[in-house]
């Protein structure tokens, strides 16, 4: 069973969305990670939520450029808890993506993070975080990686200016 299903809406987006994966995978969460176009391929859309939820997939995480209409079609048809990532493309610079992800209609809620990888490695974050709401061992290990953090940037401090 997947608890966590990181959707792309294309395959282009695969560079960006792969970090959130790694820290999924670092974490011993295990994750689906898969294309399904909300526009393109909306009955694969439907029969792979149908089928995740049914499995037991406890977190879907959407990400998509342009329409980006992924996370809220994913929302639509499930009551789990939809992290959206939205893909910076096309002439808009990701604005547009941003919007239509964090625009959802009432009862229809999307999480929406910052663009690209950066909103992928959150995306990760997060789901963790949730998941780790009843699971003590992740727990651990979400506060096993923050210290990890926090010592990187004393350690970064400490060769850019020794002593601080």
């Amino acid at each position: 069973m997947h608890s966590v299903a990181v959707i792309m809406g294309s395959k282009s987006d695969e560079a960006l969305v792969r970090p959130c994966v790694d820290i999924l995978n670092k974490l011993g969460i295990k994750a689906l990670f898969t294309i399904s176009s909300a526009h393109r391929t909306p009955e694969r859309t439907e029969k792979l939520v149908a089928g995740l939820e049914k499995e037991g997939c406890k977190i879907f995480i959407c990400a998509a450029g342009l329409a980006a209409h992924l996370a809220g079609t994913v929302a639509a048809r499930t009551v789990r808890p939809v992290i959206g990532i939205p893909v910076a493309s096309g002439s808009l610079g990701g604005m547009d993506a941003l919007l239509s992800t964090v625009m959802m209609p009432a009862g229809f809620p999307v999480a929406t993070l910052a663009l690209d990888k950066t909103g992928a490695r959150n995306a990760a974050w997060l789901a963790a975080q949730i998941l780790a709401l009843n699971d003590r061992e992740l727990e651990d290990k979400i506060r096993a990686a923050r210290k990890e953090m926090a010592r990187e940037v004393e350690q970064n401090a400490n060769e850019l200016q020794p002593g601080t």
